[in-house]
């Protein structure tokens, strides 16, 4: 088991527990998945940028990209429908645990002129959303070989039922909110 999910499972449970006073064990919040998309305009022009895309976020994840299409069909944009225009990764179980243990430990504190995620970033249900300006903060892509710097958008979904559970959930975890 991973870091982050053994803390979770001997210290996180008990103080949610202790914290929301939850009658039920099964009701305590937890992450349910993160899931990483990176989506450019790009795509539309090159359709090259997609490989890049998905390999820069194999490398990121340790898992294989699935390509994101377009839904429909947007003229003023360039943009038919079905058409590749990113990737993105969703992560569950122990590679979810290792993903957030990295981006907590090693990559934020990458960022120039770090002081910490936003605490408004909920949408209202416990989910968490994170932008990335540049996919170069995790160690694993090689400065050398990305072909344009491009961002990441990061939800962390959990099983909380407000932002109140979930921010504290995070908190937890060590993600570093802005004081």
């Amino acid at each position: 088991m991973t870091r982050l999910g053994d803390k979770y499972k001997s210290e996180i449970k008990k103080a949610m527990q202790d914290k929301f006073a939850y009658k039920n064990v099964n009701t305590i919040p937890k992450l349910e998945k993160i899931v990483i998309n990176c989506v450019t305009k790009d795509c539309v022009l090159n359709s090259k940028v997609v490989d890049s895309i998905k390999s820069d976020l194999g490398a990121i994840t340790g898992q294989l990209a699935v390509t994101a299409k377009a839904k429909k069909s947007i003229a003023s944009f360039k943009v038919r429908e079905g058409q590749a225009l990113g990737a993105a990764v969703t992560l569950r179980g122990e590679k979810m645990y290792e993903f957030l243990d990295r981006l907590i430990s090693i990559s934020l504190p990458r960022v120039r002129d770090f002081r910490g995620v936003s605490a408004k970033a909920f949408d209202g249900k416990g989910n968490y959303t994170l932008g990335l300006k540049e996919q170069i903060i995790f160690p694993e892509i090689n400065y050398d070989k990305i072909d344009k710097v491009r961002g990441l958008g990061i939800s962390i979904v959990t099983t909380a039922s407000n932002n109140e559970e979930g921010r504290e959930l995070l908190a937890q975890f060590g993600m570093p909110f802005k004081k």
